[in-house]
């Protein structure tokens, strides 16, 4: 319920300020707005204003929305009014009306990441976790437990990494750019700072997918091998395991980190049985030994251990917040960045350089909704405004049906000094069509690949 609840308020917002910034600057050109409507189908909610006689309305199906406005070219104008018609206004005023929707959905990103800085949100600190084998990470010579302290892309300045989601932007922005990254990090209990390189330049270009984080060895953060709860009858009870046990040792190999301790358990099955595994652990600072024997389950058809409890403690966290200017400056150089990177990740997948995987439908939005809203408002206001960016960007592209395929036509005109003729726009409307039908359909693939595969 949540899920289905957090996606249609998402949806529903992100619709309304793109098209409220279509009829807001409609009305300050001048041009007589016919109808506001959020969302599809029958009308739930229908009122009209006395002063301009613009209806608004709130359909059944909130996945799109429109602005009607006084046009000939959609229906006769009495001569009286067509000083108000969209189509009889300068190409400047039509090009900025068009422009207004992406625009308003920029600018509810810089909102809604201002906010997130001025609030603060508590996020796990940049400590990273032991690295796997062969990963550019541990080829670096990192070997877990350190401190992230800054970054920098080749041949950008150094910035300060203040948590551990400052490091995956950095990390993201060095393999989708095809640039090695410079971390500088400090070891535990230490103040002295070392510099490690992590060449992402030696990324394949379809390698930057959502498994490009295990390649370079850097999945999450650290969070130490401690047991949270565990279930009656489970492995871990029968073993006599408690909650708050650290495990410093498995079968003598020594365990620093959560994830690690979950790799071990869940690769345990060997030829369909798990053998019993010594156990080494603090438990209220005694030093003491239980053999653990994982239980057999079967996950997607392959065998895997579980012990039934939960593995890991929560990661280091941090508060990040910022000032009323920094914060600011932050939320639209964080807009930018994002757009950039949107940008170039469609460019990479439009030549084939990344792989068509990457696009999203409303299946994993709805997860993500109902997930981020699950963690709390902060997150769901950081999902809101990356939501918002790649709308905003979306309908930037000189697609035609998109407000950036009509930019396109006005950029044809202010160019040739004539509009695009009809017949051109008929075809180039239909070929827009056959393109988000394609992409819809690659998006709902994708979705059901991900969510039931």
């Amino acid at each position: 319920m949540l899920t289905v609840l957090a996606f249609i308020v998402a949806i529903a917002l992100l619709i309304a300020v793109h098209e409220y910034g279509h009829y807001r600057v409609a009305v300050a050109c001048g041009v007589r707005v016919l109808r506001f409507s959020i969302g599809f189908g029958k009308p739930l909610l229908r009122w009209q204003s006395k002063t301009s006689g613009t209806e608004f309305v709130l359909a059944l199906f909130p996945l799109g929305g429109f602005v009607k406005m006084l046009d000939e070219r959609e229906a006769p104008v009495a001569p009286a009014e067509r000083h108000l018609a969209f189509n009889t206004q300068s190409l400047g005023r039509r090009s900025a009306i068009v422009a207004a929707g992406p625009a308003a959905n920029l600018l509810l990103a810089v909102l809604l990441y201002s906010v997130v800085n001025w609030t603060g949100v508590q996020v796990p600190a940049a400590i990273l976790a032991p690295p796997q084998a062969e990963s550019m990470a541990s080829q670096s010579g990192l070997v877990g437990g350190e401190r992230v302290v800054r970054a920098a892309l080749d041949g950008e300045a150094e910035t300060e990494v203040r948590s551990f989601e400052d490091l995956r932007w950095q990390l993201t922005r060095g393999a989708l750019e095809g640039r090695d990254v410079r971390l500088w990090v400090q070891a535990e209990k230490t103040s002295s700072e070392r510099e490690f390189l992590l060449r992402l330049s030696t990324l394949d270009s379809h390698e930057v997918d959502a498994r490009m984080f295990q390649k370079m060895g850097v999945v999450g953060p650290l969070t130490r091998p401690v047991m949270g709860d565990i279930m009656p009858d489970s492995a871990a009870a029968q073993a006599g395991l408690r909650a708050g046990d650290e495990v410093t040792q498995v079968d003598g190999k020594p365990i620093l980190d959560g994830q690690g301790l979950r790799v071990l358990i869940r690769q345990s099955v060997v030829n369909g049985k798990a053998p019993t595994q010594v156990w080494t652990l603090l438990r209220d600072g005694q030093r003491l030994q239980l053999n653990v024997t994982p239980r057999v389950v079967q996950e997607n058809g392959q065998a895997i251990g579980r012990i039934g409890a939960y593995v890991g403690a929560p990661p280091e966290q941090v508060l990040v917040r910022y000032g009323a200017l920094d914060g600011s400056w932050q939320a639209l150089v964080k807009t930018w960045d994002v757009s950039v990177l949107t940008l170039k990740m469609m460019g990479r997948m439009l030549i084939g350089e990344a792989s068509i995987k990457n696009i999203s439908g409303p299946l994993t939005i709805a997860d993500y909704a109902g997930k981020s809203a699950g963690m709390g408002l902060t997150q769901y206001l950081i999902f809101l405004a990356l939501i918002s960016v790649s709308l905003g960007v979306l309908n930037l592209l000189p697609v035609p049906v998109l407000d950036g395929g009509h930019l396109m036509y006005y950029l044809w005109e202010g160019v040739t000094g004539r509009p695009v003729s009809d017949a051109w726009m008929e075809r180039m409307q239909q070929g827009g069509i056959a393109i988000l039908m394609l992409m819809m359909a690659v998006a709902l693939f994708n979705d059901v690949s991900r969510l039931f595969g």
